[in-house]
């Protein structure tokens, strides 16, 4: 069983619900996807910059390597069977990709692609929202017997 945790951190609220490997999955897809948006927000501001080198968040590559191909199964205690018994591993990196350039002034950002790429992180974090939002509603319905 999984603990419910909600407290204000730094001015945001956070709600954590440890045990639970699903809902550990989608707040990590939460994290990458807010990642991704300030990267990506980042890379359109400084399109006209000389030099300035588009960067990326992979987090998907990351969490298959964390997992393998199947989702973990995270166990509250090591003694559990066939748990990995924590997260760790499972962190969105900031890549920079210096490799390729667009323009003579050096700079590789492609505004078209970036809001394409924008597009997809919204879709993306909007149903990772809904998810964790309709696992908190089974939640609630658990706990209250009512909708």
């Amino acid at each position: 069983m999984g603990v419910l945790a909600i407290f204000i951190s730094q001015g945001v609220l956070r709600v954590e619900f440890s045990g639970n490997s699903i809902m550990t999955l989608l707040r990590r897809e939460l994290d990458a996807g807010t990642m991704r948006q300030r990267v990506i927000a980042n890379n359109i501001a400084n399109v006209n910059t000389p030099n300035f080198k588009k960067s990326s968040v992979r987090f998907e590559e990351t969490l298959k390597r964390a997992t393998g191909d199947d989702l973990p199964i995270l166990t509250s205690n090591p003694r559990h069977i066939g748990g990995t018994g924590s997260d760790a591993g499972m962190e969105p990196v900031v890549v920079k990709n210096e490799r390729t350039t667009l323009r003579a002034d050096g700079n590789n950002v492609d505004v078209d692609q970036e809001m394409s790429a924008l597009a997809l992180n919204t879709i993306l974090y909007n149903a990772s929202t809904q998810a964790i939002n309709e696992r908190l509603a089974l939640l609630s319905y658990v706990i209250t017997g009512r909708r």
